[in-house]
């Protein structure tokens, strides 16, 4: 505990002081509003009109070309388009999800709820945008292995700006997303996950009384043995596992999540009603409604990671040569991850009436006791998908910072192992210690990245637009209509 004292006051004044320019705000009603989350919000926003609502329109046709509709031959990649959607999901679907929905309600309100699904929409498009110039810009083979494949926002900034003859600013900017990552998948990635998930299994093996008091390094080495198994294997591992873990996980959660609600089924109308009257007609007026609003918006943002670019590093090893393709399957990530399985949580909380008992803000222990409304022994069930969720994100995040590690020093085997086994190493660290301030500054440098990342996306949205307008008039050569 001394060492973590000491770690933790050493980047004390280094996180506070990244923190508070990335999480700089402004007041407004008084509320306080961050900086970077109007940066993502309006991206969200403008990508959606200036796409013509591609979110909305064509859903349908993003399912089907999920399902392999429009697929012909055998095209460039390493994992299939399920295989890429799972391991995007299988980093967006966290404890985002859990604590971040009860974070929402417990400050915002049920009205909160609402919004965060309004935000989960409009964020699909600023995920088909990222992922198409991913897939678009990716490189193939490597030093070691010419089947490697390697994309994300590092390569599409870089090409964003070398078009304008700045190719300094082009490797800046890049570089500056790559090293944002790194740190990112650190803290967001294996500290933090590693902690929360100790934190569950602390709670039902007896709490300070039970096992594995004061053994979070043994739960730790259990868990970097896990992910090392995995990540050591590549993105076909990492994905191959994803595919399997991510719908096991999500159907174990909905379906506990429908339990509960079936419990409550009396209280479905009220509790509905209940989320829509406080997202749009708030008794405590205004500043109520933009309080549930923002916290909607920020939980939902927070939760899908569009607008970071994360998620064009896992999709960019898709098997296609259509990247317009795969950023319409991208597009489901958010609705999945924000609409779909946040608002079964919200569900679960506003209907079990649990959110009225709280006492503050409530994260984790808010949805436990919700579950808990249905069946006693629920919170073990929640702490399965907990530590489900937990895995998945780290394996995820693992090949994140890995694809940037390798953009900055090189595609050699030395680095891969160097980093791999770096990354075990902090699961260990995040497990056994409580390093407050070192998450605070990941999570500041998580956010950093939508910064270097949007500026692309935008100064790359006339080429995209084009891109969305060629890949459906050849659709409708092919099938005679439009989607």
């Amino acid at each position: 505990m001394e060492i973590d004292r000491i770690i933790d006051s050493t980047f004390e004044p280094i996180s506070n002081a990244i923190a508070s320019v990335i999480f700089y705000s402004v007041r407004f009603l008084e509320l306080e509003i961050k900086l970077i989350l109007v940066w993502l919000v309006v991206a969200a926003l403008f990508f959606t009109v200036y796409l013509g609502f591609i979110n909305i329109r064509y859903f349908k046709h993003a399912i089907d070309v999920l399902r392999g509709k429009h697929d012909s031959g055998h095209s460039n990649g390493q994992i299939s388009r399920f295989q890429a959607l799972m391991t995007s999901l299988s980093a967006t679907v966290g404890l985002g999800n859990i604590a971040g929905v009860a974070v929402a309600i417990s400050i915002g309100g049920p009205g909160a709820t609402f919004w965060m699904a309004v935000m989960g929409i409009f964020s699909m498009s600023t995920k088909f945008v990222e992922v198409t110039l991913g897939v678009k810009y990716r490189q193939c083979g490597s030093e070691h292995d010419p089947g490697e494949i390697s994309g994300g926002p590092m390569y599409y900034l870089y090409s964003a700006f070398e078009r304008l003859q700045k190719p300094r600013m082009g490797k800046f900017m890049a570089g500056l997303f790559a090293v944002c990552c790194i740190g990112g998948t650190i803290g967001a990635g294996g500290l933090f996950q590693a902690n929360q998930a100790y934190q569950q299994a602390l709670v039902v093996t007896g709490g300070n009384a039970g096992f594995l008091a004061d053994k979070g390094w043994l739960f730790g080495l259990f868990m970097a043995i896990l992910v090392g198994l995995v990540i050591i294997g590549g993105i076909q591992w990492i994905a191959a596992v994803a595919s399997r873990v991510v719908p096991i996980m999500t159907i174990i959660y909905i379906l506990a999540g429908f339990v509960v609600i079936g419990f409550h089924y009396a209280a479905i109308p009220g509790a509905i009603n209940t989320i829509f009257e406080m997202a749009l007609y708030p008794q405590a007026g205004i500043g109520a409604l933009m309080g549930a609003l923002l916290m909607g918006v920020q939980r939902a943002t927070f939760s899908n990671e569009a607008g970071l670019g994360s998620s064009a590093i896992a999709h960019c090893s898709v098997k296609t040569d259509v990247p317009v393709s795969q950023g319409m399957v991208a597009m489901l990530g958010p609705f999945i991850d924000t609409v779909i399985i946040c608002m079964v949580t919200a569900l679960v909380i506003v209907i079990s009436g649990t959110y009225v008992e709280g006492g503050g803000i409530e994260g984790v222990e808010l949805t436990s006791r919700a579950f808990a409304s249905g069946i006693s022994w629920f919170p073990y069930v929640l702490s399965l998908t907990v530590f489900l969720f937990a895995y998945s994100t780290m394996i995820s995040w693992s090949y994140y910072g890995l694809k940037c590690t390798t953009y900055l020093f090189g595609e050699r085997i030395a680095v891969e192992g160097i980093y791999k086994i770096l990354f075990c190493l902090f699961i260990i660290i995040g497990a056994s210690a409580q390093l407050s301030n070192i998450i605070l500054f990941t999570d500041a440098m998580v956010f950093a990245m939508a910064i270097p990342n949007i500026i692309g996306l935008y100064m790359l949205a006339p080429e995209i637009k084009k891109d969305l307008q060629v890949y459906l008039q050849d659709l409708k050569e092919k099938t005679g209509k439009l989607p």
